[in-house]
């Protein structure tokens, strides 16, 4: 056999895998779930931390959504670490002085440096983590702290649901899908024992677990958390714990994708040791790697093809392939309603996400600080 043709089912068969196989194989395997022995009597002492870069938008109406948690008073602190702002955050979070928000400020270094210097100045046994755009919930720092209870648990984390316009259709409806899948495997990992990663603006560890973050981290979500799994901890998550945040505007979320899978390839050169077995190796190895693996066997697929003897088969393949590269880039001239909208902007978004997978090795070879940048968001619901 030629060996275009092996190279072309080879990697055709490890993207099906990453692409459907391992989310029937997941879905069909006998699950006991590992129970979470919580107690919501159990109230730790919380030091919230905040980095903030530029938040004046949002920061005012965040600090009143955290001094409005259903938390005891006297078992929390609220600290904002202001990442060289020069939009007035800081002038808003004095204002919160007297109502005891305790605010760092710094020279502009990176969520990293000011994550590590609020870990500094933290007390207690819990850090919650969140950012400064999502509303929090009432119950929920009641709800992730109620975790710590079992000794196993070393990081928690909630679900974050999306605030959009009613009937979005196109790019934003296509990640709502993709956030619904993730939260459902994420659901699945935890009860087998543990998640990879957590959601930034909403999540918890003990104190004691929390390690300096190495300068320019862009996943603290992923290298704090996985810091506790390797040393036995579960990562869980608990899905009465919710967060909301606004949809992404339609085409800004590129920089978001790029920063997010930028940062797992950080991930992977901090903690080698999670390509290594573990005890959720093959989860990992499926899921998260999968991730940033699976653009490479398409593009190894869509090469090999080109190669392929020549046959009916060939260019029916060839012909399939046209066909999703036209239709991802016609999809953004289609109006809302044309009856393939939904089809070309699946096609879109999927080649979206797969080349920001392909171009997130550039973390390797450029500043991570550059890769930092604001989300903007739809707010007009």
């Amino acid at each position: 056999m030629e060996m275009s043709i092996l190279i072309f089912l080879g990697s055709l068969v490890l993207a099906g895998y990453f692409l459907a196989g391992y989310p029937l194989w997941l879905r069909l395997i006998p699950l006991r779930p590992l129970r979470v022995l919580k107690d919501e009597n159990h109230v730790p002492a919380v030091t919230v931390l905040m980095a903030v870069h530029n938040g004046a938008e949002f920061l005012e109406t965040k600090l009143e959504n955290l001094l409005a948690l259903s938390y005891p008073k006297d078992q929390v602190r609220i600290v904002v670490i202001s990442d060289g702002s020069t939009d007035g955050s800081d002038e808003i979070a004095r204002a919160f002085a007297p109502r005891g928000v305790e605010l760092i400020t710094l020279p502009r270094g990176g969520k990293a440096a000011a994550l590590n210097a609020g870990l500094r100045h933290a007390s207690g046994d819990v850090i919650f983590f969140c950012d400064v755009r999502q509303r929090i919930d009432a119950e929920a720092l009641r709800q992730l702290a109620a975790n710590f209870a079992d000794p196993r648990v070393g990081a928690v984390t909630g679900e974050l649901r999306i605030l959009k316009p009613d009937g979005a259709v196109g790019e934003q409806a296509d990640m709502d899908l993709y956030w619904r899948y993730e939260l459902w495997v994420r659901a699945r990992h935890s009860a087998l024992w543990s998640l990879f990663n957590t959601t930034g603006c909403l999540y918890a560890m003990r104190r004691e677990l929390c390690s300096a973050l190495p300068p320019y981290t862009l996943g603290d979500d992923a290298v704090l958390p996985l810091g506790a799994y390797l040393r036995g901890f579960r990562i869980v998550f608990d899905p009465t714990a919710v967060a909301y945040d606004y949809a992404t505007q339609s085409g800004t979320d590129w920089k978001r994708r790029m920063r997010t899978l930028s940062g797992m390839w950080q991930t992977y050169r901090i903690y080698p040791r999670l390509l290594l077995p573990h005890r959720m190796w093959l989860h990992f190895f499926s899921h998260k790697l999968g991730r940033l693996l699976l653009p490479w066997t398409l593009l190894a697929a869509v090469i090999a093809s080109v190669f392929l003897p020549n046959s009916v088969w060939k260019w029916a393949i060839l012909a399939a392939e046209a066909a999703i590269f036209v239709a991802a880039a016609i999809d953004p001239a289609l109006p809302r309603r044309f009856p393939l909208k939904r089809l070309t902007s699946l096609c879109r978004t999927f080649l979206v996400m797969n080349l920001a997978a392909l171009l997130s090795i550039k973390v390797f070879f450029v500043s991570p600080l550059s890769m930092w940048g604001t989300t903007k968001v739809d707010r007009t619901r």
